[in-house]
């Protein structure tokens, strides 16, 4: 058995039951069911249909996500994130090289490295290279003034641990970033690069080993081991190439607001909904977020 997810933006309602019911009908699928009026619901069917891609891409341009999901175990007990465009709403080096002047050279090597176009340890160590000399110090003030956490965020923690799910933060990006990050949103576990710092600047290169693709699905598999549970029972969510290895691994594998290439092999995507998306996908209805 299967389920139809459709969501969209919370703030900008497009679902209405017209809408739904002619998309259940044509599919063969049962009663419809609201996760939130305008804004989730979902419909059990047999089977995928083969007008899947087609419908998808329709309903894409009209602003809404249509998914499709294995009706069995949908609620995850281990939450993978990446950080960076996923669970904050920056790049945290972009906005480093901002601070250092370099800010356009480095987001252009950063939107190639993320969309699978060039090596994303040969881009890290470049983009590394030219925050050298840096002050340690503009690391906070970025935390501060510059990052923002992606909306939906902080319901989809508070949801699922409230749930007895745990959460990883995995990133490309950096501990000093991350550190901070796991702490406001309540992750279990953080992983990621290191900056290297000498006399309060810093150096141009990135402690080793570099963590990249391979490192989340380690983590995928450390973190399960440590938890006794499959890999089936992790929702993993990403937006950049570097994310597919955990994201076509995970029970459900969730591309967010993601590269082109990332959204072709991910088995679900989200361009419109926000983090929240991700608890409609596991069949949450809007009564059972936590305050967040």
């Amino acid at each position: 058995m299967f389920t139809t997810v459709l969501t969209c933006a919370p703030d900008a309602p497009k679902l209405e039951i017209p809408l739904i019911e002619a998309l259940r009908n044509g599919w063969g699928g049962g009663e419809a069911r609201w996760l939130a009026r305008g804004v989730a619901a979902e419909f059990d069917m047999p089977a995928r249909p083969d007008t899947f891609a087609t419908v998808q891409t329709d309903m894409d341009a009209m602003g809404i996500d249509v998914n499709i999901v294995a009706s069995g175990n949908r609620r995850k007990r281990l939450l993978l994130a990446d950080m960076d465009s996923t669970m904050i709403q920056q790049e945290c080096i972009d906005e480093l090289a901002a601070e250092a002047g370099v800010g356009e050279r480095v987001a252009g090597i950063t939107a190639r490295a993320m969309n699978g176009e060039i090596d994303f340890e040969g881009a890290l160590r470049e983009r590394v290279g030219l925050l050298a000399g840096l002050d340690a110090a503009v690391i906070d003030r970025v935390l501060a003034e510059r990052i923002t956490l992606m909306p939906g965020g902080p319901a989809l923690l508070a949801t699922m641990k409230r749930h007895g799910a745990k959460a990883a933060l995995v990133s490309g990006g950096f501990t000093a970033f991350t550190s901070a990050i796991a702490a406001r949103l309540g992750f279990d576990w953080n992983r990621a690069n290191t900056l290297l710092i000498a006399d309060g600047k810093l150096t141009g290169a990135p402690g080793t080993p570099i963590l990249g693709k391979q490192a989340k699905v380690d983590a995928l598999e450390d973190f399960t081991a440590e938890m006794g549970i499959t890999d089936a029972d992790v929702i993993a969510v990403g937006d950049g190439a570097n994310d597919l290895g955990m994201l076509t691994r995970a029970g459900m594998g969730v591309a967010l607001h993601a590269k082109p290439a990332v959204q072709a092999e991910a088995g679900l995507r989200v361009n419109h909904g926000d983090l929240t998306a991700l608890l409609y996908l596991q069949g949450y209805h809007r009564d059972d977020f936590a305050d967040a």
